[in-house]
């Protein structure tokens, strides 16, 4: 198993997204920059090196997409402290292995998030079958071989903090994949969710071209274990958030989130689960 470069040809799915390229302001060390359909996050002070840490790598295998917002919005791709993964999906770890390469740090993921991003174990395959729109359709052509992020992978220590950030929490939040992770800061109510809870519908061809928002459970077509899925947007409701930043979908603050939360959770068997396909548990 080679390792992920950019010299492999990029992402076989030519998506975007009314967003591509756009960097959105949460607070005032948490950013958002969508490359085509998928979130990534800077999180602390990306002017000075190694005092920030990157969420994500996107759907490019190139690390200029990346490298140009930052320079763009900072003035200079100083590295990060480290990078986290948030899980090893195609879409999120694109210029994984680069970036760390061109920055010389770690990579860091759930432990059970190894054997995907190691090259030992390929992700069960995307569900074309599945109840949902045009892209669950075409879910069958995604990529979902294992990749090797060695040797700049490593796991998260088991104290649930990161090394050099302690106000921020990573939360195991298992179904979309055995070892995702969701990233909670108490004293404001951050949440960066990965794609446990999405806002958008990530199944729909218009609603992820359009960005419509619409909070979700994880993407139908690579969630492989709803009742996990189920407790881990429980696990992310208890923690009381006050604004989400998605793995996929526009950012959503305030009473209106809160109260979509709590609606995805009570009515989730009904709104999440799919109806039907591969994955689906009675």
């Amino acid at each position: 198993m080679n390792n992920q470069t950019s010299k492999e040809p990029n992402s076989t799915i030519p998506m975007t997204s009314a967003h591509d390229g756009l960097v959105q302001r949460l607070t005032e060390d948490i950013f958002c920059y969508t490359d085509k359909i998928v979130n990534v996050y800077f999180v602390g002070n990306p002017r000075k090196p190694h005092e920030w840490f990157l969420v994500d790598c996107g759907m490019s295998r190139t690390p200029d997409v990346i490298l140009t917002a930052l320079k763009t919005e900072f003035g200079e791709a100083h590295p990060p402290k480290m990078i986290v993964l948030t899980h090893g999906h195609f879409d999120h770890v694109g210029a994984a292995f680069d970036l760390a390469k061109h920055w010389d740090v770690s990579l860091y993921c759930h432990e059970l998030e190894l054997p995907f991003v190691t090259g030992r174990q390929d992700y069960p395959k995307p569900d074309p079958t599945v109840e949902g729109g045009m892209v669950a359709k075409l879910s069958g052509a995604f990529p979902y071989k294992a990749i090797d992020l060695t040797p700049y992978v490593k796991p998260f220590d088991s104290s649930g903090s990161l090394e050099g950030f302690p106000e921020w929490k990573w939360i195991h939040t298992p179904g979309h994949s055995p070892g995702q992770i969701a990233l909670f800061r108490e004293k404001d109510g951050a949440l960066l969710s990965a794609d446990a809870i999405i806002t958008v519908k990530q199944d729909s061809l218009y609603d992820v071209l359009t960005q419509t928002e619409d909070l979700q459970g994880p993407p139908r077509y690579l969630t492989t274990d709803w009742k996990q899925a189920k407790l881990s947007t429980e696990r992310l409701r208890d923690l009381q958030p006050k604004f989400i930043g998605p793995g996929h979908g526009l950012p959503m603050f305030g009473d209106e989130f809160k109260r979509h939360l709590e609606q995805l959770v009570q009515e989730f068997d009904r709104v999440a689960v799919p109806d039907f396909g591969k994955y689906t548990q009675d």
